[in-house]
């Protein structure tokens, strides 16, 4: 079902023709660099996950303020959510190097979250830097959300 959800969203947009699905399991997934993140931010380790950002000094305030904002316990209950059972990577949509990795949150009511990853040299870091191409990606995250209201 969510694969002809995926392939009626990416149909109706032939503008963005160079969007294509990642099979989550696949070798050029960003997929286990997104759980190594969430496993970090659960645990509280704000610096590894930073570290994994193409701009971790400016990963690595937002995590910082974030944690500050909702606190220590909350800040590692929220993310650590991502990696329970329930909650699930429904889809990987990839635009040359960038990533976007959407998950269906079931303790959130089915809500729909979005991560940004970008391929550098082999290896995938949390994409922190605009680009068209991440806006681009956010436009889909945005149809996902609608296409489930």
């Amino acid at each position: 079902m969510k694969a002809l959800l995926v392939a009626a969203l990416l149909a109706a947009a032939p503008a963005l023709a160079q969007e294509r699905l990642i099979e989550p399991s696949a070798p050029d997934s960003a997929r286990a660099t997104a759980i190594t993140v969430l496993k970090h931010l659960a645990e509280g380790d704000l610096e590894q996950a930073a570290a994994l950002s193409n701009a971790p000094a400016q990963r690595l305030e937002l995590l910082r303020g974030y944690r500050d904002v909702v606190g220590e316990d909350e800040f590692r209950r929220l993310f650590g959510r991502y990696l329970a059972p329930d909650n699930r990577l429904i889809a990987e949509v990839a635009i040359g190097p960038r990533r976007l990795l959407v998950w269906e949150l079931a303790d959130a009511n089915r809500q729909l979250a979005g991560q940004f990853y970008i391929e550098v040299d082999g290896k995938f870091l949390m994409d922190d830097v605009p680009s068209p191409e991440r806006a681009e990606l956010r436009g889909v995250l945005n149809r996902y959300r609608v296409q489930q209201e």
